[in-house]
């Protein structure tokens, strides 16, 4: 249950920050936390509430035309994102793993979404290499948001629990001795 309040979380603050949240989202490290904690059929829930966000952002927000295929990466990202949270954090989340997770997820995002960008569009980024550099540095900012973002709700979601569970078990231990 605590996935699907957290995916709330999630998506609200992938509407939110446009209210003036400098820049937070709990949208990586929520969708890696589920990856982790639910099942694959579960997965389209996630993709599906964040399109949906998506959707009314770009057309209700922004007043833009939503071209559903300017967004293919961005939801093929969301899929991808549970599934390495899968891989990572299902089994063994170890702060090792904790930390990879909260690396590879924005840093997938930011290559993916910003080639994306340079790919697709005509006018903003010419096509040579000089405009995909120019492209990726224009996404420097959200990155590193993006990076404490994820760092954050999964030292939330993983360590804090972990910590507090080890304390316990000490203070527990340790009363056991008295």
């Amino acid at each position: 249950m605590f996935a699907y309040l957290l995916l709330l979380a999630a998506v609200l603050s992938h509407l939110l920050p446009h209210a003036g949240w400098y820049g937070f989202t709990a949208v990586g490290g929520s969708l890696l936390y589920f990856g982790a904690r639910r099942n694959w059929v579960e997965m389209v829930v996630p993709v599906a509430l964040l399109a949906g966000a998506d959707y009314y952002l770009t057309a209700h927000v922004y007043g833009y035309p939503f071209i559903w295929q300017a967004y293919v990466v961005t939801w093929a990202w969301y899929l991808g994102a549970m599934a390495l949270g899968r891989g990572l954090l299902r089994d063994k989340a170890t702060l090792l793993r904790g930390v990879a997770a909260a690396l590879l997820g924005p840093t997938s995002f930011f290559l993916l979404s910003n080639f994306a960008v340079w790919l697709g569009t005509e006018t903003l980024y010419p096509k040579t290499a000089e405009g995909l550099f120019a492209c990726f540095v224009a996404g420097l900012p959200f990155y590193g948001r993006d990076l404490i973002s994820t760092a954050l709700v999964l030292t939330m979601v993983f360590a804090l629990p972990a910590g507090l569970r080890h304390w316990f078990s000490q203070s527990a231990h340790a009363k056991n001795l008295a």
